[in-house]
This record gives C-alpha cells, sequence and structure tokens, in this order.
C-alpha cells in the first residue's frame, strides 16, 4: 500500500491506494474506507516520534569522504522541525549561516511499534514502511564548526524532507536491493543502490534497538551513497533557485526547492 497525507482545506487527509497510486481512500481511526479522495498537496507521509540518522554507511562514500569503513553505525539524531514535505522549500540558513549546504538522498525507514532488543533475523517484522528522505547536511558546521556536532549541521528548520509516499513493507521485500538516486536541477548528481550500505536495515535496527526502546513511528535515514556535493570538485553546494530530486526505485521522486 502507499500511503500519503496531504492538505485539504483546513483538514489534513491520510490516505491510502492499494492501485499504485491511482486511486487514493480515505483512513479513518487507522482503517482505509471506500471513501475515495483527490489528494491536495502533499505533505510528509507521517510524523515521525524520532528521527534518526546514520553516517557514512555506503562503502563508496566513506571512501569519497575520506573516512575509515566504521565498525559500528554512526548515529545522530534530527530535530522535528527539520521535517518537511514534498515541494516544501528547503531553506539556507541564514542566522547560523552556512554556505556550504549539501544534499543527501537516503532511504527512509519507519517503525510500526515499540522496538527493543531485535535480532537480525526479527528486525524487519518491526517495519512499517519505508519513504525517501534527504539528510540535508551543512557541512561547514558538521566539518569546521561547532566541534563536528553532525545533530547542529543536520537538525536545521526543513533538513529533513521525505515523501512522497510511504510504501509499506510488504511492497519492498528487500530494502537493500534499490535504486536510489538524486538529481540536481535536472542532472543526476547520485545514483546507486541500498545494496552498497555498509550496514544493511536488519542490522541497523539490531544496533539502535539493542537496550534501548525505538518508539513507534521513529524514523531512521540509513545513510547516502557516493555523489555527494563536498566530495565534488569544485564543491557543489546547494544554493536559492536549485530543484532537487531524490528517487528510489518502487517508492518515487521527492521534490524540494531551495530558498
Amino acid at each position: 500500500m502507499r500511503i500519503i497525507r496531504f492538505q485539504s482545506g483546513l483538514e489534513i487527509v491520510t490516505a491510502g491506494s492499494t492501485d499504485g497510486g491511482r486511486t487514493y481512500r480515505r483512513f479513518k481511526a487507522e482503517t482505509l474506507t471506500d471513501e475515495v479522495v483527490t489528494p491536495g498537496s502533499l505533505l510528509a507521509p507521517f510524523v515521525p516520534s524520532l528521527i534518526i540518522g546514520i553516517g557514512l554507511n555506503y562503502r563508496h562514500h566513506a571512501v569519497e569522504s575520506g573516512a575509515k569503513i566504521p565498525e559500528f553505525p554512526v548515529v545522530f539524531q534530527k530535530m522535528p522541525g527539520s521535517l518537511v514535505g514534498p515541494e516544501a522549500a528547503i531553506r539556507l540558513p541564514r542566522k547560523l549561516v552556512s554556505h556550504k549546504v549539501d544534499y543527501e538522498c537516503e532511504l527512509v525507514v519507519i517503525l510500526s511499534r515499540d522496538c527493543r532488543d531485535a535480532t537480525r533475523e526479527n528486525a524487519l517484522d518491526y517495519v512499517l514502511g519505508y519513504t525517501a528522505g534527504n539528510d540535508v547536511s551543512a557541512r561547514d558546521w558538521q566539518k569546521e564548526w561547532g566541534g563536528s556536532q553532525w545533530g547542529r549541521a543536520k537538525s536545521f528548520d526543513t533538513f529533513a524532507p521525505m515523501g512522497p509516499c510511504l510504501v509499506t513493507a510488504d511492497e519492498i521485500l528487500n530494502p537493500n536491493k534499490l535504486g536510489i538516486r538524486t538529481r540536481l536541477n535536472g542532472e543526476t548528481v547520485q545514483d546507486w543502490n541500498t545494496e552498497d550500505m555498509i550496514f544493511d536495515v536488519p542490522a541497523i535496527i539490531e544496533f539502535l534497538s539493542a537496550d534501548t526502546t525505538l518508539p513507534a513511528g521513529t524514523a531512521i535515514m540509513t545513510g547516502t551513497p557516493h555523489g555527494v556535493g563536498m566530495a565534488r570538485t569544485p564543491p557543489l553546494w546547494l544554493k536559492a533557485g536549485d530543484r532537487v530530486d531524490v528517487e528510489i526505485d518502487g517508492i518515487g521522486v521527492l521534490s524540494n526547492p531551495v530558498e
């Protein structure tokens, strides 16, 4: 099933489609009704209880970053205000000014229920579904200032676009076999596959939930492949007027302007 949220007048509607997005029907009390709806302006397909990011999780990206392959997942968190949906603008920071804002296409995993001490064997049983995300990052705050505070660099408002829909887990049996790409102003700048993850989705869930309760609704951003702006010569930073498209096979395209 594909699940979306959209604004309809003063109402936020949650709807689902079982035919690949051709017909959406309204959810009421977590039940899919027979009422057919016409989607309006899309919002993020869910509101996470927690946003966790995994850094340096693609082999080729670790190499382009000049980093060692991590022994354990590199973990950070993003603030709730970083969440936006499709077509919402990514706003470049102007109080804590950054001139080195980067794109990062990512597969996002959403948990359906509280998860603690998951095993590799049952980790995917906790997954509600998947969506596309952009782990927008202010590289100067991440690398140069503030003591390498990844959370600060990645938590500015609008720095976690997600969408366009949530695809339930029954439609994506292997999350580590998906093409993933970024287009900047129509030019492909990242184009790889989630099979390059150092820690695959079950390993990430197992690690994050060890002795730790991940609440239902947790969103896990699972890392980005190579091709990020900071690794290019010259570096390629986001600027006002740009448009970033993140596409994942089986999920769709998440598109956001930059201002």
